[in-house]
């Protein structure tokens, strides 16, 4: 039995650990891993996350930069520009976050950003919930921001940058690593005043891990239990699914990826994950349904 959380998003809450929560991914770039630009037009990404609503999606989470394997992002490390400026950011989840709330007032609509300016600038026009998948580090600012915002806030972890994770050294324990950095990640957000209820934590698939360390965060998921956080996982088509399918030496391409996808997403409720992140959100949902009679 999973632990049940109330999680505070400022106007509202979302009740966690009842059931299964499903988080429907747009991505409104050219470039993301997983959908390459299919709904990076304004009007396609609308229609779309409409779309995952009616499949079942109980939250929204749109991202106007992609985070994928190689990609610049800027950081307080970095000095290099990232891929895509914040205007430009801006200029692509601004308009849709407005449009699906104009049209869904109940939507509740979640940033996937690491950048504080572009993360307020998404409340403002009605997101409630920040994902970050730097775990706040990127962005110095992130922390303060998300305090003085008082949304709800997914603190990811992620080893590295994008572009430093092919040179990544093995973890000797990628669990608990990560667990070990998730709390003390956590914890400094708490000092900096945002608050405990306000946070949901995310391990990080596939975010600066091997390919064969993406396995065992899964296997030993039931260990992020004693964080006391409600947890959310994303291994939607995922690179360690294409690894875990291969034939012939060749990992199975983004397009046969889901079948595995769901049996990990299915995997991951069984030890208690509360939010499900994906981009099949129809077959998902019925997996979930399936699923939570057993949790």
């Amino acid at each position: 039995m999973r632990s049940v959380f109330d999680w505070n998003l400022g106007s509202r809450s979302l009740q966690l650990g009842k059931r299964t929560l499903i988080m429907g991914v747009v991505n409104v770039t050219p470039d993301s891993f997983s959908d390459g630009g299919l709904h990076f037009n304004q009007t396609d990404a609308i229609k779309f996350a409409l779309q995952l609503l009616s499949d079942g999606a109980d939250i929204i989470d749109i991202g106007g930069e992609s985070t994928r394997p190689g990609a610049k992002v800027i950081s307080s490390a970095s000095p290099t520009p990232a891929q895509v400026t914040e205007a430009e950011e801006l200029q692509r989840i601004i308009p849709v976050i407005t449009e699906i709330k104009q049209k869904r007032p109940d939507a509740i609509i979640s940033v996937d950003t690491y950048k504080s300016a572009a993360a307020k600038a998404a409340i403002e026009a009605g997101a409630e919930i920040v994902n970050d998948v730097s775990g706040f580090l990127w962005d110095k600012q992130m922390v303060k921001t998300l305090a003085s915002l008082q949304c709800g806030a997914v603190l990811m972890h992620t080893r590295g940058r994008p572009d430093e994770w092919h040179d990544l050294p093995p973890a000797s324990d990628i669990v608990l690593q990560v667990k070990r950095e998730l709390r003390d990640r956590a914890d400094t957000a708490l000092m900096a005043g945002v608050k405990r209820d306000r946070m949901v934590l995310d391990p990080g698939f596939g975010f600066g891990k091997k390919m064969e360390e993406n396995y065992p965060l899964l296997k030993r998921f039931e260990e992020f239990h004693q964080l006391r956080y409600p947890l959310l996982v994303g291994v939607s088509r995922k690179g360690f699914i294409g690894r875990a399918l291969a034939r012939d030496g060749k990992d199975a391409p983004l397009t046969e990826r889901l079948y595995g996808t769901l049996a990990a997403e299915t995997a991951a409720i069984l030890k208690g994950a509360h939010i499900i992140r994906t981009h099949d959100v129809r077959a998902c949902a019925d997996a979930v349904r399936v699923a939570d009679l057993v949790v």
